[in-house]
């Protein structure tokens, strides 16, 4: 597996414009590139800091979706007024996923 990591920072004050943007139109447009496998978009409410971890199958697949995945982080970046301030790739070593709370007992 691969991953892409985008840094960004905005203004703190349009954050809610920056999370229906994420939720809106980013995250429907990865799930349609082919061998994008899940992500993860965090954000430092009182900074207008963050950074995503986009998931791809494999090292062909992460360069394949180059184009689609600059074009949404562009078209992302205009609608909330953030700034992209880096991209890097990196592959996937090790992997521990999340797992589902325990249900109790009634």
């Amino acid at each position: 597996m691969h991953a892409r990591v985008t840094r960004y920072e905005g203004n703190p004050q349009h954050l809610e414009t920056a999370i229906k943007a994420i939720n809106e139109q980013v995250i429907p447009g990865a799930k349609k590139i082919a061998g994008f496998k899940g992500g993860y978009w965090l954000i430092d409410r009182a900074s207008g800091k963050g950074f995503s971890v986009t998931l791809f199958e494999s090292e062909s697949a992460l360069r394949a979706s180059e184009d689609a995945s600059a074009k949404l982080r562009s078209d992302a970046a205009t609608a909330s007024g953030a700034k992209i301030t880096g991209v890097e790739r990196y592959e996937v070593i090790a992997e521990v996923p999340v797992q589902a709370p325990a249900m109790s007992a009634r």
